[in-house]
């Protein structure tokens, strides 16, 4: 195998999709701490910290569930299930890289965003990959936690602190979660329960999943809102967020009325990470000109 093979390998084995969106929300964080741009150095070692971390955790992620991603036709051309990259070496990558993580953050940018750093990926890989997701149809819900942390990473990085509107917007990507997640399981739920994983809609069915996913959205709209008046956002902010969360609801409850097929769940699902980034560019936006 050739070194750029191999290379590409272990940036399939980092999850890069999850990566990006997970950086979008700590330069999000990061720029409204500073109220515009930080200090570039500070922003480069962060965003570099943070892409390490997340690369940790996914590799970690794709180690332990290899059993899983060998059964499911939307994972089984992963690394490890393919023999391109062994579980051994897997571990070893994710180690390494996480160890690079902690050290950049802690010595190059500062202690409390390392930790922070650090307790968000061990709650992902020993919280929600090795416990949660194997016994309950709400890993999801209460694994979502592990993906909002990014956000209090960044402002720490600024502030040394953790901030309102970082933890507004922790909030908000908690919130989000189960609906852009159970969106796309409703796409995939035959391949969850083939791998004995209890995702909402294998375990409960298609019809509560939809009403889930209803309800989360309307709630996750109505903390949106309530930045504002709660005065962590503005009005800049409040008019955007109706705007982006009216939408979000509206596909949520199309896809709630689909009586067959995915068409409504599969849009769902990418609408939801366009108004994740649209929301953070707005927060953003609002932090600054407020």
């Amino acid at each position: 195998m050739s070194m750029l093979a191999r290379l590409e390998d272990y940036y399939e084995l980092s999850k890069p999709r999850i990566i990006a969106l997970l950086l979008v929300t700590t330069a999000a964080a990061m720029v409204m701490a500073a109220r515009g741009m930080p200090q570039v150095s500070v922003l480069v070692w962060t965003l570099l910290a943070g892409a390490l971390a997340a690369a940790s955790a996914g590799a970690m992620n794709c180690v332990w569930d290899a059993d899983i991603d060998r059964v499911m036709k939307r994972t089984q051309g992963r690394p490890i299930p393919q023999g391109r990259i062994s579980v051994r070496s897997a571990t070893i990558y994710a180690f390494a890289v996480g160890a690079l993580s902690f050290a950049i953050f802690y010595f190059l940018v500062n202690p409390l965003a390392a930790w922070l750093s650090l307790a968000g990926n061990l709650y992902y890989v020993v919280v929600y990959t090795m416990w949660l997701k194997r016994i309950t149809p709400l890993n999801i819900v209460v694994g979502g936690a592990a993906g909002s942390v990014p956000p209090l990473v960044g402002w720490a990085a600024v502030t040394h602190t953790i901030g309102t509107p970082a933890l507004g917007l922790f909030a908000l990507i908690f919130l989000w979660t189960p609906p852009h997640f159970w969106s796309l399981a409703l796409t995939t739920e035959t391949e969850y329960g083939k791998a004995k994983i209890p995702m909402f809609p294998n375990v409960y069915g298609r019809e509560r999943t939809k009403r889930e996913i209803v309800y989360y959205s309307l709630v996750l709209v109505a903390a949106s809102l309530l930045l504002y008046p709660l005065h962590v956002m503005g009005a800049l902010y409040f008019g955007a967020a109706a705007v982006l969360g009216g939408i979000f609801v509206l596909d949520a409850l199309r896809t709630w009325r689909e009586q067959t097929g995915t068409l409504a769940a599969r849009k769902l699902f990418r609408y939801s990470l366009l108004y994740l980034a649209l929301m953070c560019v707005v927060m953003v936006i609002d932090r600054i000109v407020s």
